[in-house]
């Protein structure tokens, strides 16, 4: 469907991210065509497989077979537990090795400089490689040196990247925020002390950065772990169900191209 603009900012969150998959069926059931898309840690994972024409179903299969092993294995590094080497590995396995750039929807992933806090958004390059090092989670996953820079995860700085979709071009942006609504459980092991002290990191800035969305999807996640890999199918129901409440509530301008065919995906959802 013929659209103007249409931004979708995906922010991190762990194992929480699969329900960015839900909202993405919801988007293609609209038929809503996504013109920029940008994303941080989980989301950039997601974002990657989107950006390069893997469907919801595609996406959903990957995701749904994922565990930690599948994505880590023990680092030899001083700067973090494991290596998110894997993950990378697995972007090649289904798209190839392909840079940013040959992406079909165009395409920003956002990390942080490890030495500096500096925000770094790459648009160009090697798509594994940016993907790995916006999910270096600090502490738990060694940092990705690009460019003779040492980077971790982009939620630090930019944990729902809807400035850095505006910036690509968007007019109307969408933001997904996955931590607003979670609340965390006391820690089992050391990973969940840390993903839990980055959630918190993460909470505050999520505030101020989401302001300038115009349709903000902030699914109730409230019941779920960000570390448990067996809740990947329920994760991605509840991003399609709390996808549905956000359009419902939303107020969308009648100039918009698409807004008769929200409207009627709504009312058929009723």
């Amino acid at each position: 469907m013929k659209s103007k603009n249409i931004g979708l900012a995906l922010g991190g969150g762990a194992v929480l991210g699969a329900a960015h998959i839900g909202v993405l069926k919801v988007i293609d059931e609209i038929d809503l065509k996504i013109d920029y898309i940008s994303g941080t840690s989980i989301g950039a994972f997601v974002a990657t497989f989107y950006a390069f024409g893997k469907n919801c179903k595609e996406i959903e299969d990957i995701a749904s077979e994922l565990s930690w092993i599948d994505i880590s294995n023990i680092s030899l590094s001083r700067y973090g537990l494991l290596s998110n080497k894997k993950l990378g590995e697995l972007i090649v396995k289904h798209i190839g090795d392909k840079n940013i750039e040959d992406a079909i929807i165009p395409l920003a992933i956002v990390a942080t400089d490890a030495a500096t806090g500096e925000k770094v958004v790459f648009k160009d390059g090697p798509v594994a490689k940016a993907v790995m090092a916006s999910t270096s989670i600090p502490g738990i996953f060694a940092p990705v040196k690009i460019d003779n820079k040492m980077l971790i995860d982009g939620g630090i700085v930019e944990n729902v990247p809807i400035a850095t979709v505006k910036n690509m071009g968007a007019k109307f942006i969408i933001g997904v925020d996955l931590n607003t609504n979670h609340n965390c459980k006391k820690p089992n092991n050391i990973l969940d002390v840390i993903l839990n002290s980055f959630h918190f990191i993460m909470m505050q800035s999520d505030k101020i950065q989401t302001k300038n969305a115009d349709l903000l999807i902030q699914p109730d996640l409230s019941s779920f772990n960000r570390s448990d890999t067996d809740q990947v199918e329920n994760l991605m129901k509840k991003g399609y169900e709390d996808s549905l409440k956000s359009l419902k509530t939303a107020t969308f301008s009648k100039k918009q191209p698409w807004f008769q065919r929200v409207l009627n995906f709504i009312n058929k959802n009723e």
